[in-house]
């Protein structure tokens, strides 16, 4: 999964604010640093829809720097993540994917929606459609 570097910062009225230098769109705030981090993956989250909805693509996570945290997205959506990007690097549209899947333009939608619940084999049959290999590994906690 996609684990972005967040930064907290005590705010002046109390709580904390939560940015994240690689996704500049997410920004929110918490009275606690347990709470700012919880509001923190639902304003990544919102944040990527941006991303989704120009058709762009989204920068990958850069390492945390001393006193960042990092906030991870969900797997599904990490994994459309990498998908739009693709999509976006090769210049291919919804419709061209859907040619080469023989599938329809609407499936191609909801792989690239990105709160639409999709299985993990249709992501990577879309990935190897693009010449690419969806592939996982295990990392220590």
């Amino acid at each position: 999964m996609l684990e972005y570097p967040a930064r907290l910062k005590a705010a002046k009225e109390g709580g904390y604010v939560v940015t994240f230098r690689d996704i500049p769109e997410a920004i929110t705030q918490g009275e606690s640093i347990e709470d700012a981090l919880k509001h923190a993956q639902d304003a990544l989250e919102s944040a990527m829809e941006f991303y989704f909805d120009d058709r762009r693509e989204v920068p990958m996570p850069s390492a945390a720097k001393r006193g960042e945290r990092l906030v991870a997205l969900p797997v599904s959506e990490s994994f459309k993540i990498l998908l739009l990007n693709e999509m976006v690097r090769q210049n291919v549209r919804p419709a061209e994917l859907a040619k080469r899947m023989r599938t329809s333009k609407q499936e191609i939608n909801r792989l690239t929606t990105l709160r639409h619940a999709t299985k993990v084999d249709r992501i990577a049959d879309a990935l190897a459609a693009l010449g690419k290999r969806l592939t996982i590994n295990l990392n220590a906690a």
